[in-house]
């Protein structure tokens, strides 16, 4: 039995709907390795510069050569030597103030962080390492 013409265009609409909402929905974070080759590091401070973030792109571990990857959410490293700095996530206060005022701390050398949406604040806690600008902070749209 044939549709009618009707049914067979809403199925058509249907269709694309579908598609387009998963197109639109799976959208890729960007691979960010912050301090570039030379890490979590002294004078990190301008990493950020010149760089476009988004709410949920991933500071964080990954194996492999990144230029790889394939996946629908890519991750990037705050690559240091575990004991030797430590990032912590904090306020704009304590950004300034190179204080980590409760905020959460990662030391395994290879921290994983989604970014949320607006200003983003990360210090090394250790002490003379945020005054020597092992700080930065990330604006994600």
């Amino acid at each position: 039995m044939a549709q009618p013409p009707q049914a067979r265009s809403a199925l058509v609409i249907l269709a694309l709907v579908v598609v387009g909402h998963c197109l639109l929905g799976h959208t890729e974070a960007t691979d960010f390795i912050v301090g570039d080759a030379g890490g979590w590091k002294f004078n990190v401070i301008d990493w950020p510069n010149g760089k476009s973030f988004k709410a949920g792109d991933v500071l964080g571990k990954t194996s492999g050569d990144l230029s790889e990857r394939k996946t629908i959410y890519s991750f990037a490293v705050f690559n240091y030597a575990a004991g030797s700095h430590n990032v912590v996530s904090v306020t704009e206060a304590g950004y300034d103030q190179c204080l980590p005022f409760d905020g959460k701390v990662y030391t395994s050398g290879k921290d994983r962080i989604t970014l949320v949406k607006g200003d983003n604040y990360f210090i090394c806690s250790f002490p003379g390492h945020c005054a020597a600008n092992i700080k930065i902070k990330v604006t994600a749209t």
